[in-house]
């Protein structure tokens, strides 16, 4: 009987990702709602909400949450966050505290609800997105939104997306490539904010501490087990399509984060290009090491400048 447990197991993870993914969605999502609880007491009293707004309503999964000053009297620039979660984990409720304190510090802030991997795969959630930013210009005097200031950001796996979509919007030829016509035009998107992003497929690594994770999340998304080109559509590594025409970006993560080299190459990518670039990198040696989404921990000395850095750099691209 337990020879048969164990083939009919290998045979689940061999046949699916369904099984693995569930496990990674599990310990993801316990992860996340422990940084969510460590940020409410942070959060400012004075907030504002508009929760589970439908942007799509044939999609069951297309749902936002917009947050902003409870006293706010005109538009203000919006943030739109992708949340992370290796594209099969994660809600939007877990960002809610961080996109409530840079609400408080006069913006619009959206947190994106977007479909999960393995049941839907790309180009999904950043098709979504594009219709997320269409809504919220259609909406725009209600919701308190300046679609003439739109920010994407994201972190994680939402960071790709964001940036995805950032590239979808500026490049006619790329939006051509991946099939999705843009919501909105170049000029609306005043900048990115990126956190430890899987940026570029060409680095994934599939061996290693982290390897059956990678893995499982490029068969989830993907919708293919093999991992060598042909799972890696160039499409998804942003640092290779990227060009001149790409939004103002800030770039971070952490010294001990496993994604750090994507960030990097991004920002070189960007950097080469001439795109207004700005980064928080910290030394190899930095302590304590900082860890992938380094940035929701605000109760360190570096996720607090994280947070500063950002509103500085939000501040010099929407005014």
């Amino acid at each position: 009987m337990a020879v048969v447990v164990a083939i009919a197991a290998y045979a689940a993870l061999e046949l699916s990702p369904w099984p693995a993914a569930f496990v990674y969605r599990w310990f993801m999502n316990h992860g996340g709602e422990v940084l969510s609880q460590s940020m409410q007491k942070h959060v400012p009293a004075g907030i504002a909400s508009r929760l589970d707004e439908r942007y799509d309503p044939d999609d069951p999964d297309a749902l936002l949450d917009v947050y902003f000053p409870a006293t706010a009297a005109r538009p203000l620039p919006t943030i739109v966050w992708v949340h992370g979660g290796g594209f099969l984990a994660g809600h939007k409720g877990l960002v809610a505290p961080y996109l409530k304190i840079l609400a408080a510090r006069g913006y619009t802030t959206v947190a994106l609800g977007y479909s999960l991997a393995p049941a839907r795969q790309y180009p999904t959630p950043v098709r979504q997105a594009n219709a997320a930013l269409a809504y919220l210009e259609k909406n725009a005097e209600r919701l308190h939104v300046d679609p003439e200031r739109f920010f994407l950001a994201g972190d994680s796996a939402g960071a790709q997306v964001a940036a995805q979509l950032a590239n979808v919007i500026s490049v006619a030829s790329y939006a051509r490539t991946v099939g999705i016509s843009p919501s909105i035009q170049r000029r609306q998107l005043r900048g990115v904010i990126l956190h430890c992003g899987l940026y570029d497929l060409g680095l994934a690594r599939f061996d290693g501490p982290f390897g059956h994770l990678m893995r499982t999340i490029v068969w989830s998304y993907s919708g293919r087990k093999e991992f060598g080109d042909e799972a890696r559509p160039p499409a998804l590594s942003i640092p290779r399509v990227v060009t001149a025409e790409f939004p103002p970006a800030f770039i971070s993560a952490g010294n001990d984060d496993p994604l750090l080299a994507h960030s990097k190459a991004l920002a070189d990518a960007l950097a080469a290009r001439g795109v207004q670039l700005d980064t928080l990198f910290f030394p190899e040696d930095y302590r304590p090491k900082l860890p992938h989404e380094y940035q929701f921990n605000l109760d360190s000395g570096a996720g607090r400048e994280a947070l500063e850095h950002t509103l500085r750099f939000l501040k010099a691209t929407a005014y």
